[in-house]
């Protein structure tokens, strides 16, 4: 066992001590009285319509070409309050999804088996992008495979882009290739509209955000030492700018909305209401948040990451699927198979299906299309090409709204990073706490709030990593 908090470490412990896991049916119940490999599936739909009516008749269609398996639908839908706790007692299902916000602490936890060798069985390896493949693994070995994979990039309001003098005749964007270059776009869009030129949200929300401006700053912010412990190393110089720069926002160029303090559903109501130009995001993310506030398809545009003065880097996002760490290896075999039925790189008619699905739902909502995520497999994939036409045939925006972000994903030109590798939620929330002091406090020191946060986290949470 490696890095996970003690007390989830003395809780594993305890059921491992006792031979819970091997009791619950995961290795010792891997079979039914068929002679099946029985594969529990999370995340299952858990109320009718099409989602279930789709999954259900996979499920069929897998059996009855899979004789040797027997798939449980399992309605537990990944939370951190319950992911550990469900470890611990041997009550994950075989194969569940989680967010790559918890790729790196699962596998730092061992909680999700190694797929490498089956990937590499069924010639999956080296399918995948190895960007993706990287964000997904560790030393080369894959714990997880994607199911939905995007890159942060910026969020745009059209109307003040446009109101600002920020767009091109035919409906291209001007777009800041520097955070710099961020801030005066910025700063035109609230002296052209009146409105807050970026929406930076000050809960754990913002202390994730900063993460991403403070790599491009050439923050670590944390790394093991020689012992092999981790330690908090953002309380640098180079930190200290990165805060700076966002502090700016509020008390140097005013760019920012007028109230103090942004929760995330706030952060989604300025930008969707117009009343903010611009904010860091994954089209993943707010696309389907900013149509509760009434913002339509025209409205909303997406821009590239813009570099920062030591690097230029996005942060990878999305959703994963992960095989229980207790998994037998028929169970990593057959678990493996059924995400094959789901992974976007084979054109069956049920990818068709869901692909067109999704697209229903969107119009049906009045969301935007147009947005093209990272794809995790092969550009020179028939699923890649297909997903990308159905999107043109039905893009209901002006394509340039999208076009350069679309173009930033495929040919990615920034470093893609995953988050950090263990106690990534706490340090959005040390961090995020810095945020609120910094939009709430002119005289709020940058090197003091960063001296107490990495304190702090180094004692509050790192600290109490096992190894």
């Amino acid at each position: 066992m490696k890095k996970m908090t003690k007390a989830v470490a003395l809780v594993l412990a305890m059921i491992l001590a006792t031979g819970m896991l091997a009791g619950c049916g995961v290795n010792k119940g891997d079979k039914n009285d068929k002679g099946q490999t029985v594969i529990s599936v999370g995340s299952w739909p858990s109320k009718e319509g099409i989602d279930l009516t789709n999954i259900e008749a996979r499920k069929a269609a897998f059996e009855a070409a899979n004789t040797d398996v027997e798939v449980k639908p399992d309605m537990w839908i990944f939370d951190r309050k319950t992911f550990y706790a469900k470890a611990a007692g041997g009550q994950l299902p075989i194969v569940y999804q989680a967010g790559f916000t918890e790729v790196a602490e699962i596998i730092n936890s061992e909680l999700s088996a190694d797929l490498t060798d089956v990937t590499k069985e069924k010639g999956i390896y080296d399918m995948l992008n190895p960007q993706v493949r990287e964000a997904m693994g560790k030393d080369g070995h894959v714990y997880a495979l994607p199911k939905v994979v995007d890159v942060m990039g910026l969020a745009y309001n059209t109307e003040l882009f446009e109101k600002a003098g920020l767009v091109e005749a035919d409906g291209t964007p001007k777009t800041p290739k520097t955070w710099d270059e961020f801030v005066e776009f910025a700063v035109q869009i609230k002296e052209k509209t009146g409105k807050a030129g970026i929406v930076f949200p000050t809960s754990k929300h913002g202390g994730w955000l900063f993460t991403i401006i403070g790599w491009g700053h050439g923050v670590d912010f944390m790394e093991k030492d020689e012992n092999g412990k981790w330690k908090a190393t953002f309380n640098t110089p180079e930190a200290v700018k990165a805060l700076q720069w966002v502090k700016d926002l509020k008390w140097k160029y005013d760019v920012v909305p007028a109230q103090a303090l942004v929760t995330g559903d706030q952060w989604w109501e300025l930008l969707g209401t117009g009343n903010a130009g611009m904010t860091i995001a994954a089209p993943s993310g707010a696309v389907p948040s900013v149509v509760k506030y009434g913002m339509t398809p025209k409205q909303l545009g997406f821009l590239p990451m813009p570099a920062g003065p030591e690097r230029h880097v996005t942060l990878i996002t999305g959703e994963i699927w992960c095989l229980n760490h207790a998994s037998s290896k028929d169970q990593v075999d057959a678990g493996v198979r059924w995400l094959q039925t789901a992974s976007n790189f084979e054109v069956t008619e049920e990818f068709k299906q869901t692909k067109q699905d999704e697209i229903a739902k969107k119009k049906e909502s009045n969301q935007l299309i147009g947005v093209k995520l990272m794809n995790p497999w092969s550009k020179e994939s028939e699923a890649y090409q297909y997903e990308h036409a159905l999107i043109d045939e039905n893009m209901n925006v002006n394509p340039n709204q999208v076009k350069l972000y679309n173009d930033f994903v495929a040919d990615c030109p920034a470093d893609i990073q995953a988050e950090e590798p263990v106690c990534c939620q706490e340090l959005y929330e040390t961090l995020g706490a810095c945020m609120q002091e910094l939009f709430t406090n002119k005289d709020a020191d940058c090197a003091e709030l960063l001296e107490k946060a990495a304190a702090d986290f180094q004692s509050n949470y790192l600290d109490n990593v096992e190894y």
